[in-house]
């Protein structure tokens, strides 16, 4: 269930990130040295003193957040999958954070300064979480799988059912 805890747990943070970043007082002004060729310069400031955002960035991290929440809520396959796509999608963004040219997404969100070791750092711990986990047979058992319907069935109710039917 550890990838599960991961999938809700990113995904709460994340949401909570994308939000603090519209909150004047946590997002400030950057050091005068801090670049100002970002395009979309609405609520452009860095979180917390240390970390550069903007409007586009607060949204990613809403979006990112709203996909743990249903890694989760889509068992460990769902989750998996969330631990997954974010290691691909932080890897590249901390490679692009390193190279000048793309460090801002071409102008639409900063990923430079901070923003660097915090994205290897989750990729890297969405990566252990995505490939490494070893998701043991009980927890299998006990995942809770949701179907488009929206009916959630455990791998124990169905083999009931498929005993039951014999």
């Amino acid at each position: 269930m550890a990838i599960r805890y991961f999938a809700i747990a990113a995904g709460l943070v994340y949401v909570f990130i994308g939000l603090l970043g519209f909150v004047p007082g946590i997002n400030v002004p950057g050091p005068p040295d801090a670049p100002q060729h970002i395009g979309v310069d609405s609520f452009y400031g860095y979180l917390l003193g240390l970390f550069p955002v903007n409007l586009v960035h607060n949204l990613v991290h809403l979006a990112i957040g709203a996909w743990g929440v249903w890694g989760y809520a889509n068992g460990i396959p769902g989750s998996r999958m969330f631990a997954r796509g974010l290691t691909v999608v932080y890897g590249i963004l901390a490679v692009m954070g390193l190279i000048p040219a793309l460090n801002t997404m071409f102008g639409l969100a900063p990923i430079f300064g901070h923003d660097i070791w915090l994205h290897a750092g989750t990729a890297l711990i969405a990566a252990y979480f995505g490939w490494f986990h070893h998701v043991g047979v009980r927890d299998r058992v006990e995942d809770h799988v949701g179907h488009h319907t929206g009916r959630h069935e455990s791998v124990r109710e169905r083999a009931e059912n498929l005993v039951g039917r014999r």
